[in-house]
């Protein structure tokens, strides 16, 4: 009989899933500067397996120059580019799949070499299975974004890049929540694990409608904080018919719920740190202090126009702010033994 295969090695395995975190949260700010940048439209076709190396030669410069002079952000927008100008917003673009295709190899290699050789727990074994098909579904996703801004707008759909921004957030929420559950130190006091888990879809939901706003490019409009336009509520916030579509698709609406889900994520945070404060939990405190700061550079969005280096610290704190709220709601969870 086959020897049996001893337990995973849980030290390493947590190790492993902290560097893939790390690779997610830089592919989320890569993307964000990409699509900032508008760089995200400069190669106009998917090659996920072939796609590795970047061009290598003149020759090779001009037929992805050549490509990209019959999508509509260059007839439309970028017709007085010339080929080094086109060099400059393929970089990022380049880079932003280079990322996502390593990441891939850093997470299947490891994760095969785990299944194979060890013992993993059937719960974790299946969270990390849906995890790497999460992560091949959203290299797929995407795609489909960028295909939307290649057909007749220069511009990809709110809705797919709303879509592709929360998969990656709850791909790396999970892979968090994930890696801090085989540590057991470090839990909080006194939180409910209801209400860690609400102020954690809380924020999910404010940066998804940041991609929204981003989406329908909203960030150059309204540029005043707290009014909008002279009023609290912008004048066209209902116009379109049916009503709901103005939840996704009117900028006015879409920015004025983007800030009121920040302002009701700025007062939960920091109610929760007051009610909770005389636990001591450092965890709480930054994120107190993260929260404001966020609050802030949110703020800062709104003045500058969606100056391109706030905007994408900006969305950096977002990042930062949901791993706080992850942390916490995971060693909630622990603490009741769920």
């Amino acid at each position: 009989m086959p020897a049996a295969r001893p337990p995973a090695p849980l030290k390493a395995v947590r190790l492993w899933l902290y560097i893939c975190c790390g690779f997610v949260f830089a592919m989320v700010l890569l993307g964000g500067i990409t699509r900032l940048t508008e760089s995200g439209l400069s190669i106009v076709d998917w090659r996920p397996v072939t796609g590795w190396l970047p061009p290598m030669g003149d020759a090779a410069w001009a037929t992805l120059f050549d490509a990209y002079r019959e999508s509509p952000e260059f007839r439309k927008l970028n017709f007085w580019m010339g080929i080094e100008d086109f060099k400059r917003i393929f970089w990022l673009e380049y880079l932003h799949r280079l990322l996502g295709r390593i990441l891939g190899i850093v997470y299947l290699l490891p994760f095969i070499w785990f299944a194979i050789r060890y013992r993993l727990p059937e719960g974790l074994w299946k969270r990390l299975a849906i995890l790497f098909v999460l992560g091949g579904t959203q290299g797929a996703l995407g795609w489909y974004m960028v295909k939307s801004g290649l057909v007749d707008e220069p511009s990809v759909s709110q809705y797919r890049l709303a879509a592709h921004l929360g998969l990656a957030v709850l791909i790396y929420g999970m892979m968090l929540y994930t890696a801090l559950a085989i540590r057991p130190e470090g839990r909080p006091g006194g939180i409910s694990r209801g209400l860690a888990r609400n102020l954690t879809v809380l924020i999910f939901l404010t940066m998804i409608w940041g991609a929204f706003v981003s989406g329908l490019d909203g960030g150059g409009v309204f540029n005043t904080f707290p009014l909008m336009d002279g009023r609290l509520i912008p004048p066209g916030a209902l116009s379109m018919s049916p009503v709901w579509l103005n939840l996704f698709e009117n900028i006015e609406t879409v920015q004025f719920l983007h800030r009121i889900l920040a302002v009701t994520t700025l007062l939960a945070v920091l109610a929760i740190w007051w009610r909770y404060r005389a636990s001591g939990s450092t965890v709480l405190n930054l994120m107190a202090v993260m929260a404001i700061v966020q609050f802030c550079l949110g703020i800062a969005t709104i003045l500058t126009g969606a100056e391109i280096y706030i905007a994408w610290a900006h969305q950096g704190g977002g990042m930062v702010l949901f791993s706080m709220a992850v942390w916490i709601w995971q060693k909630t969870a622990k603490k009741q033994g769920t």
